[in-house]
């Protein structure tokens, strides 16, 4: 794991601990085919079965060829929804530049997943230009700091 994906991690953590909280990472559902619009399939196997009180269930992403465990998510209290897309109830908007967001990516996946993340941060450009999701946020905090040590 590298340095601003462990810091992430540990965010993650600390905020869900706080929480007492599941997460769901928006992760889970993209992929490099599908960068931003996988939502029917999040909302259809984990919010709309939580939001009736039924155990959300669903496979993650299989990235990098890498077979996850199922996923399965009982109803209780707060569930986070963690990713460049998920905004609901309360979203924190973590604004990093785009320069750091693809090194973090490159550092985490390797040089040869450049192409994949070039197609990626343009599908994510196009989102951010059109939904102005900091805009919508509750809360926008710095994406290049580490807020939780």
């Amino acid at each position: 794991m590298v340095p601003g994906e462990r810091a992430r991690a540990r965010s993650r953590a600390w905020l869900a601990s706080e929480l007492a909280a599941d997460v769901i990472h928006t992760d889970e559902f993209a992929s490099w085919d599908n960068p931003v619009d996988w939502w029917p399939e999040l909302l259809d196997r984990a919010l709309k079965p939580l939001a009736r009180g039924a155990a959300a269930q669903y496979q993650p992403t299989a990235w990098a060829g890498e077979q996850r465990a199922p996923v399965i998510i009982e109803p209780a209290g707060t569930v986070l929804l963690e990713g460049v897309t998920a905004y609901l109830a309360y979203s924190i908007w973590v604004d990093t530049h785009r320069a750091v967001r693809m090194q973090r990516g490159i550092d985490r996946d390797g040089e040869g997943a450049r192409r994949q993340w070039e197609r990626w941060m343009e599908a994510e450009d196009r989102y951010i230009e059109s939904e102005r999701p900091a805009e919508h946020a509750d809360i926008v905090v710095p994406g290049d700091k580490d807020l939780w040590r």
